[in-house]
């Protein structure tokens, strides 16, 4: 266990992630005053952290918040030996967002100076915890930085290593060339929600359910997403829509009737005019059947995700997925016969068991399809995922990620003619990498950076949609929808409503 002591607690998220990008495994618990004594577990580190506001030196006897704040960070090891930092914050500290920012920044780089010596560390994206590591350079290319001053600042700043301020900045640049046609203002895109899948994997935490439990009311489901539909595409008419994405969940667990009358919903209520990109997450491959890709192959759907996750045999039947590696080929080469020309697949590293060789065997069998596109996701076991839930029964399992594997996947995805186009990070990621689109010429999914930089409003429909109304730079507001599907279909009124509140009031 580590414990923490912070006495300013609109800081505990920046403190306990960073703390936690050093120690993955370990419980962090932060506290205003620390407690005597901890229960039952080793404390194996403490962290202090503390704000004080410091008098004017003049001698004018000012009021305290006129002066200065003095930030100090200190290490106490188990063992009784300690390390810190103290530093002078110019001016009060306030809880305005420009103030707070810079105060965030001097402390993360203490706290990363301090850990970083002490654990002979040093983490591949520096102090960074955020999932969206390409805003940076994004937003200093936009003002008009060189590339190498943004390197610069990135190292300095935030202690990135160079390979990673490298991607950042490639990413980036790809991005913006990629969105340079796209209106932020007004424009938006559309996500469609279908909370349903073949059978839950044994590391997933999404928003979805088994399709056995629901197979009943899925047509309900449709019913209440249709009506959130028509009112939504109302209220966005004068906008332009850019890209639609319909996730999961798995879409393809629905019936190809039920697909037919998704789709043609769709279509009826919403300008395509303008559409430049049409995804469905197709997914699993043994919920993938000619009848279905012939509906959205009708229906102009321009890109799909068939995903293996892995190509090897073993860690699919342990991991819960009902499929094998001959149904993802098979799936794959029945929708290039049926003329999908922009197919893209997902990969983790990480998964129960695998290491270099058996991540090289996956790369190379996908590659061998020559997809058009490859998402290489690190696996990140969250809170809420069956892993971490049932993770006694399961102690023979090991997680192995690295920098030597993380770098094979971004030469082999090279070799196959792809380039990053992406970038994002989760909570609690394996090893503290990223997940990384890779892509062939013209085939980058559009959404996929849309969602991720947060330039445009993304409209979201359906049972744990979150709506994101982009209303200026650094400004972004949310409408939740409830996860559960069962309030999700007798709530359907309320989940318009809040639409209809979150854009006029």
């Amino acid at each position: 266990m580590i414990k923490v002591q912070l006495d300013r607690q609109n800081f505990e998220y920046d403190v306990y992630t960073l703390i936690k990008a050093f120690y993955p495994e370990e419980t962090v618990q932060v506290f205003e005053t620390l407690p005597e004594r901890m229960p039952e577990e080793e404390v194996l580190l403490t962290v202090i952290v503390l704000f004080a506001p410091q008098r004017p030196d003049d001698g004018s006897g000012a009021e305290e918040n006129s002066g200065s704040t003095a930030l100090s960070i200190q290490l106490i090891t188990a063992g009784g030996s300690t390390a810190g930092e103290e530093t002078r914050i110019c001016g009060p500290l306030t809880d305005e967002r420009k103030d707070r920012r810079e105060v965030k920044k001097v402390l993360k780089q203490m706290l990363y100076r301090l850990l970083s010596a002490y654990t002979g560390q040093e983490l591949p994206w520096g102090n960074l915890t955020g999932i969206r590591p390409t805003k940076i350079p994004m937003s200093l290319l936009e003002e008009g930085w060189r590339n190498v001053d943004i390197a610069r600042y990135m190292r300095e700043t935030y202690y990135t290593s160079n390979e990673k301020t490298a991607l950042a900045i490639a990413i980036a640049n790809r991005e913006r060339h990629i969105l340079k046609d796209i209106d932020y203002e007004n424009g938006y895109s559309l996500y469609v929600g279908i909370p349903f899948c073949p059978s839950i994997c044994l590391y997933c935490s999404f928003s979805s359910s088994p399709l056995y439990l629901w197979k009943d009311r899925v047509d309900t489901y449709l019913d209440a997403l249709c009506r959130e539909i028509a009112y939504a595409s109302e209220e966005f008419a004068h906008k332009t829509l850019n890209t639609v994405y319909i996730g999961g969940g798995t879409p393809t667990t629905l019936e190809p009737y039920q697909l037919e009358r998704l789709l043609t919903t769709l279509e009826e209520h919403f300008d395509y005019s303008h559409l430049l990109e049409f995804t469905v997450e197709a997914g699993r491959p043994d919920s993938i059947t000619r009848e279905k890709l012939e509906v959205l192959r009708r229906h102009k759907v321009s890109r799909i995700s068939i995903n293996p996750q892995t190509m090897n045999q073993k860690t699919l039947d342990f991991i819960g997925r009902k499929h094998t590696v001959e149904e993802t080929k098979e799936a794959f080469a029945l929708a290039r016969r049926l003329g999908f020309d922009n197919i893209n697949m997902d990969l983790i590293v990480g998964l129960p068991g695998e290491g270099k060789a058996e991540m090289e065997h996956t790369m190379r069998e996908v590659l061998a399809l020559d997809p058009d596109s490859i998402t290489v996701h690190s696996l990140a076991v969250k809170r809420a995922a069956r892993l971490r839930l049932f993770k006694d029964e399961h102690r023979e399992m090991t997680f192995t990620n690295n920098r030597e594997i993380m770098d094979m996947m971004a030469f082999l995805a090279a070799s196959g003619g792809h380039s990053p186009y992406y970038l994002y990070r989760q909570k609690n990621m394996a090893g503290n990498f990223e997940n990384v689109g890779y892509a062939k010429e013209g085939k980058a999914g559009i959404y996929n950076i849309l969602i991720m930089e947060e330039v445009q409003s993304i409209l979201a429909l359906g049972a744990g949609g979150s709506t994101k109304l982009v209303w200026e730079k650094d400004r972004i507001e949310r409408i939740e929808n409830v996860k559960d599907i069962k309030n999700y279909i007798e709530r359907i009124d309320e989940m318009i409503e809040r639409k209809r509140r979150g854009l006029h009031e």
